[in-house]
């Protein structure tokens, strides 16, 4: 028997001998895909089944809001978005720099302290009307017409004003990308600006254009706070109606499952929309975009365009919570406040240190072992980002409350002491759903960190005698340290402006920053809200800024 023929044997078994970084890696993908599947098999098996009563009743109603919300939210974050990253890419004009950063900060504020401002300022008891009666004479809503505010439409601008600047983002990115050939080319066939933008820019940038209104999409269906104020019924709130309302968790997840198909369905439709569509750049002699210099009008005209986005999407909401955090200073000192800090500081960062450890563990330990099952798992992981809180909520409570069962059970079965339920109701769940739901933002950070670091600078450690663990600890984190550190924050403020999931696994009286805005909100102490809206707003413009300066970098 040849050597090479002895040897293989042994090869294959270790291969197929289990090693920690493969095990660690299945295990987290399971518990991340948990969730998800536990929805599946509710909707699949409940306890009662609603489905036919849903259907025929307040479920279209659902549906059709619900679609419209997206289609209505992708065209205003289309809109602005690829507009403002035109403009930004492509002119020069003055204060571009910093219009260009400012065009991030709505991404620091949650869409439903959007919709609280919004309300307190147009709503009849608000300063707009109460200054129009006063200056016509008129007495009452009899008297004059005055748009609705709590409306499909204003949930629509609120969400998309809050949106736009994850396609600001990618479609800056697309335009600066592109080659400057191809615009003097159109320039010299006597193309204008618009022409080049629709016949040029347009098609190079579209599919960044189309993942950012994706997504914009995703965390529209996702929302809670600003349709549940407005009064608009979505699938959310409805997986809210019949749970918390009608006590069915069958039925909730049902609903669950529609939310789930409609997001595949977005995902499916935006991939097959550029299936057929190829765009290369010419890897050899590629000159930049040459920005157009503005003057006079047209100049002032880029700066208005620029500078509205940011104004109605963070400085006007954030403004009205300023005021009324002032005008009733005490609220800073309201029972309740500092918990709820702290207590959005404890699970935050737990979530934030969490969902990054893992991801690490697993890109990691994929790339290491190099094993087909995990390799397989890694991309799937990312599913929980798709899915909404109140969707992540279900699939978390229901089987974390079966295990806590079941342990109890054991546990008074053998010692006679009953313990009660320990997960559910407890900090640990809500810790659990925020790492199902930003999983994906620690794995594509710990992916492209990883990717960017030399293979020969591990492969010399090895040789030294380090092992896996060491050298993930003594040469990739070092290299990895602003990246990690990024993810980190990004997990942290996602978790911190977290509503529907908090809401639906809380403990029984406890608080976040979050659920504080919305419990007072909801009760209309919009004073008492404000300087927990403001906490949000401060730690959320930070992690902006650093995004800013870290997307000027490049």
């Amino acid at each position: 028997m040849s050597y090479a023929s002895a040897q293989a044997p042994r090869v294959r078994q270790a291969r197929l001998r289990p090693d920690l970084w493969s095990v660690g890696a299945v295990i987290i993908a399971v518990l991340v895909l948990v969730p998800i599947v536990a929805v599946f098999w509710m909707a699949a098996f409940p306890t009662e089944n609603i489905w036919p009563h849903l259907w025929s009743t307040v479920l279209p109603r659902y549906l059709r809001t619900t679609v419209i919300l997206m289609a209505g939210v992708g065209v205003v974050t289309a809109f602005v978005g690829a507009g403002t990253a035109w403009i930004v890419a492509m002119h020069d004009f003055p204060g571009r720099r910093w219009l260009a950063s400012a065009l991030l900060m709505p991404l620091a504020i949650p869409a439903y302290v959007g919709a609280y401002a919004l309300v307190d300022f147009l709503d009849y008891a608000g300063p707009v009307q109460t200054a129009m009666r006063a200056a016509f004479g008129w007495r009452n809503a009899a008297d004059y017409w005055f748009p609705d505010i709590r409306s499909l439409p204003a949930a629509i601008a609120v969400l998309g004003l809050t949106l736009y600047p994850y396609v600001y983002l990618l479609s800056r990115a697309a335009f600066s990308e592109q080659s400057g050939a191809g615009y003097e080319v159109a320039r010299a066939l006597g193309a204008g600006p618009w022409r080049r933008f629709l016949r040029v820019g347009l098609p190079l940038a579209r599919p960044a254009i189309a993942a950012g209104c994706a997504v914009a999409m995703m965390e529209s269906v996702n929302d809670f706070g600003t349709v549940d104020y407005f009064g608009v019924q979505t699938l959310t709130t409805g997986i809210f109606s019949v749970w918390l309302s009608g006590g069915n968790a069958g039925g909730a997840a049902q609903i669950a499952c529609v939310i789930l198909v409609l997001i595949a369905a977005l995902i499916w439709l935006e991939r097959r929309s550029r299936a057929r569509r190829r765009f290369w750049q010419a890897a050899r002699a590629q000159r930049p975009v040459t920005r157009t210099r503005l003057t006079g009008g047209a100049a002032w005209a880029a700066v208005a365009a620029c500078a509205v986005p940011p104004l109605l999407g963070f400085v006007f909401p954030a403004s009205v919570m300023l005021w009324h955090s002032v005008t009733a200073s005490d609220s800073w000192l309201a029972p309740g406040l500092a918990r709820a800090i702290w207590n959005t500081v404890a699970v935050a960062g737990a979530a934030a240190l969490l969902t990054v450890g893992l991801a690490l563990f697993m890109t990691y330990g994929v790339r290491l072992a190099g094993r087909t099952l995990p390799r397989m798992l890694l991309p799937v992981t990312t599913v929980g980002y798709a899915a909404p809180g109140a969707v992540l909520g279900l699939g978390v409570l229901i089987p974390l409350a079966a295990l806590d069962n079941r342990v109890a059970d054991g546990i008074l079965a053998v010692t006679g002491w009953d313990p009660g339920l320990i997960l559910t109701g407890s900090m640990a769940a809500l810790v659990y759903a925020y790492v199902v739901r930003f999983y994906a933002i620690g794995q594509g950070a710990a992916d492209a960190a990883l990717g960017r670091i030399p293979p020969a600078l591990p492969l010399a450690a090895r040789s030294l005698g380090r092992g896996p663990g060491g050298t993930l600890l003594a040469v990739h984190l070092p290299l990895m340290r602003s990246s990690v550190a990024m993810a980190l924050l990004l997990v942290f403020v996602d978790a911190m402006k977290e509503l529907p999931a908090t809401l639906l696994l809380r403990p029984f009286g406890f608080n976040t920053l979050a659920t504080r805005v919305y419990d007072q909100a909801s009760l209309e102490r919009l004073s008492e809200a404000a300087p927990a809206a403001l906490v949000i707003a401060g730690v959320g413009l930070a992690s902006v800024l650093l995004l800013a300066r870290a997307d000027t970098a490049r």
